[in-house]
């Protein structure tokens, strides 16, 4: 199948409480208006996907209702309410018959598995009876819940205008035993919490994991010869090693946006500054002086500038300089200390935690500090991470007490937080790029 242009193209509108968002393109095929609570989810029909096996069809089906309903974006309709239980994608649909049913759009599929998994997708427009996108799709027979996240995202990106973000996944700390005596080792797992898998054995602390634009490496913070220090583990041939002997302490690693260099800080002579070195080898460059304690590093998309932290002013803060270091210019000016800045991918926003009143905060504001907001507040949330489309952070959250940590994830709306499931007690999130 191809893709089809819908004749009359409507604009995706982010209005109200997002008006700091930067307007959408006006290819946006569905009108979907964010202005706090008068926004009403996409209503969306998903029959279930035709196949041989009908019980495969309904748990592909599954999926994609599953990873639109948490978008917050879409209300995927009750299957058993559906003119049609299972989608014909060879078919015209019957329009009045789904407008009636309340449906705004209609996803046909089908979907089989055998040596590979191979599905076709067809999402109509009901109001207007056009179809607003139909394609084709292929995936290892192994990893056969890819296929509805790619599907998710085609579906997403058609009637968003925004890039998708399901088939992605999320390396993360995992925390198990008592509080007191936790061990915390590196896992990761699919952007919605399927498919776990632990990357180490948990002998040593691990904590920070950064995913490399490529999503084949991790850099991390490991605490085997007993000081923090910066590893870097390679996810497809399990290697690891220290990044290199640069001082007492090094942490807080980021790679840069292609991937060539990685920034994190070292602790050394009583002072914390930040560094970046070329992946391979070479000598550190400094790019920060002076004895405050300057950490958290953050490329901007471009990897020109560099967001980081520094209580340099006399409580941590937010300042921006450019990537090969220099002056700094601050940018938060709001109440109480802020912390972990996070560049998003599509450079109109920074992300970071704000500790004020007695709270942890998440929110976002745009790099020159303008127009901040604060998404979540809670006991103990930090550690903002985004997803590949800008559009969807997600952090950890820990209640106190004898519980633990838990990940959870916020709209860049303020609306739609949502428990992200994990087997353990999770922190330290950080999202991969859409898969290749």
């Amino acid at each position: 199948m191809t893709l089809l242009t819908r004749r009359n193209a409507l604009k995706l509108g982010i209005a109200g409480s997002a008006a700091m968002i930067a307007a959408r393109p006006a290819s946006a095929l569905v009108q979907i208006t964010v202005g706090g609570g008068d926004f009403r989810p996409l209503p969306i029909a998903i029959p279930n996907f035709s196949s041989s096996d009908p019980q495969f069809g309904a748990d592909v089906a599954d999926i994609v209702r599953a990873n639109l309903r948490r978008s917050g974006l879409f209300n995927p309709l009750d299957p058993a309410s559906l003119p049609a239980q299972v989608g014909d994608v060879q078919a015209t649909p019957d329009f009045p018959s789904w407008k009636a049913a309340q449906a705004d759009a209609l996803v046909m599929g089908t979907v089989e598995r055998g040596g590979q998994i191979q599905s076709s997708v067809r999402v109509w427009d009901t109001q207007q009876g056009a179809q607003v996108v139909g394609k084709s799709y292929g995936t290892d027979a192994n990893s056969w819940r890819r296929i509805a996240h790619i599907i998710s995202d085609a579906i997403y990106t058609s009637l968003t205008g925004e890039g998708g973000y399901f088939d992605t996944r999320v390396v993360y700390t995992a925390e198990s035993g008592p509080k007191a005596n936790r061990v915390k080792r590196l896992a990761i797992m699919d952007q919605d919490g399927a498919n776990p898998q632990y990357l180490t054995d948990g002998r040593t602390l691990a904590l920070t994991p950064r995913f490399s634009p490529n999503s084949d490496m991790v850099a991390y913070m490991n605490f085997e010869e007993g000081n923090p220090q910066v590893y870097l583990l390679q996810l497809s041939s399990g290697r690891q090693q220290r990044l290199g002997s640069f001082g007492q302490m090094t942490f807080a690693p980021r790679f840069s946006p292609d991937g060539r260099s990685i920034a994190f800080s070292v602790e050394a002579s009583g002072a914390t500054n930040i560094y970046s070195l070329a992946i391979g080898g070479g000598q550190p460059v400094q790019l920060t002086s002076g004895a405050a304690i300057d950490t958290a590093p953050s490329y901007s998309p471009d990897g020109s500038q560099i967001v980081f932290e520094s209580d340099r002013g006399g409580s941590p803060q937010i300042y921006l300089m450019s990537a090969a270091g220099g002056g700094a210019n601050r940018i938060s000016y709001g109440q109480g200390s802020y912390s972990t800045p996070v560049w998003s991918p599509k450079g109109d926003l920074i992300a970071f935690t704000r500790q004020s009143g007695g709270q942890f905060q998440i929110g976002i504001m745009r790099p020159d500090g303008s127009n901040e907001r604060i998404l979540v507040s809670s006991f103990h949330a930090e550690g903002p991470t985004w997803a590949p489309n800008g559009r969807v952070i997600m952090f950890f959250q820990d209640p106190g007490g004898n519980d633990g940590p838990a990940l959870h994830s916020v709209d860049v709306w303020g609306r739609n937080v949502q428990k992200i499931p994990t087997e353990t007690f999770a922190s330290d999130p950080a999202w991969s790029p859409l898969r290749t």
